[in-house]
């Protein structure tokens, strides 16, 4: 058994209802881990130090749980600058720049795909994020998707099967086809490596009906299911993931009344992705209205190299703020308990007694500091006790 002490905690957020208010704050602090394990929260003055086999002190530092990104695609190669560009330029966003990733991805070796993914995976941890999931969706074959997926799962447990992210250029004819392979071989090859099942529902990508056989299919072969939906205009994906009982419906940037209703009234998670907003000109969803009628809220990076080329969850958090209407407390809340609600996992984006102790220590006195000053880099440390 090994017990770290962490002290010194000018500012701690726990959501624990031990402690007060809806962030769990406790002032002057510390935390005692336990074999990976949250131990005990509570003042530096009461702190059980003869239990501690060592000590952590952070000086006066605001600490708060780590980070649950619990939407990236971190398995490609190559990246689309070129098209980031023009769209600052004024050309629209569309699906189709998917390809363009998907043809770099099949093309690079293992080890550059490997060496990549490496490389953002650390950016996460720096950036205070210990809980990720990882996508695939940049292969589209049988053999590309499940080498992606076994590359995730190298790094993480939160795997997720997007076999669906867009119809390849070869089936471009033929979509049901597709479809077919989806749901069948692939579907077969790429099933044992994963934990979710995912689906692009949107105009250029697969349609309502498409997007339910494949996610029916994926479930029967016990994965979680994920959507994809209302990114580029309004549709049904939002209704079919409640229906589903999916654990998130992602983007959610065109929201009817109906599925605001829909959600507020489900256990289903909208994860919203403001980094894609910024990156893509689209106006922003409305985080406030989805609190407001009761549904539950992430955020999450979408690290990608087409819509949303950043790995950083304060930059998220801080347009969160500015753009999606949420305050800082809530962003927090949503980057971290949020993210941890979209995977369905009760162990993560706490500090409560039983959780595992993965923390990050801010350059900063407060929370709120991860909006008042964006772009800056204010995580000090990323722990994993």
């Amino acid at each position: 058994m090994t017990a770290t002490l962490v002290t010194g905690i000018g500012e701690l957020t726990t959501f624990d209802p031990a402690h007060p208010g809806p962030l769990g704050l406790v002032r002057d602090a510390a935390v005692l881990a336990v074999d990976g394990r949250i131990a005990w929260t509570g003042a530096s003055s009461a702190a059980p130090r003869s239990d501690a086999d060592a000590v952590v002190d952070v000086a006066g530092a605001a600490v708060i749980p780590g980070f649950v990104d619990a939407h990236t695609h971190l398995v490609f190669a190559g990246d689309r600058a070129h098209e980031f560009e023009a769209r600052m330029a004024g050309r629209p966003y569309t699906a189709g720049g998917i390809r363009s990733t998907v043809a770099a991805t099949r093309e690079a070796t293992e080890d550059a795909l490997r060496t990549r993914l490496a490389w953002l995976v650390a950016e996460l941890h720096a950036q205070g994020t210990t809980t990720f999931e990882v996508k695939s969706g940049y292969g589209l074959t049988v053999a590309d998707e499940e080498r992606l997926l076994r590359l995730a799962r190298e790094v993480t447990d939160e795997t997720t099967f997007l076999g669906a992210h867009v119809v390849p250029a070869e089936y471009a004819d033929d979509a049901d086809a597709y479809v077919d392979l989806v749901t069948g071989p692939m579907l077969d090859a790429c099933a044992p490596h994963a934990r979710w099942i995912d689906v692009f529902c949107e105009t250029g990508a697969f349609s309502v009906e498409q997007s339910e056989r494949i996610l029916r299919a994926g479930a029967e072969c016990g994965l979680g299911v994920r959507v994809h939906a209302a990114q580029l205009g309004p549709g049904g994906g939002v209704a079919l993931a409640v229906e589903l009982d999916a654990a998130s419906v992602d983007h959610c940037t065109y929201l009817t009344d109906e599925d605001v209703e829909r959600l507020a009234a489900s256990r289903t998670v909208a994860t919203l992705l403001p980094g894609v907003e910024f990156s893509t000109r689209h106006a922003y969803p409305s985080g406030r209205r989805l609190l407001d009628a009761g549904a539950t809220v992430a955020l999450a990076s979408d690290c990608n190299p087409g819509s949303s080329f950043t790995s950083s969850m304060p930059f998220c958090i801080a347009l969160a703020v500015r753009e999606l209407g949420l305050t800082p407390a809530e962003a927090l809340r949503a980057a971290t308990l949020g993210g941890a609600a979209a995977l369905r996992r009760d162990d993560v984006g706490h500090l409560r007694p039983g959780a595992r102790a993965d923390l990050a220590v801010l350059r900063a006195p407060s929370h709120i500091h991860l909006a008042y000053r964006p772009g800056v880099p204010l995580i000090e440390r990323t722990l994993r006790l």
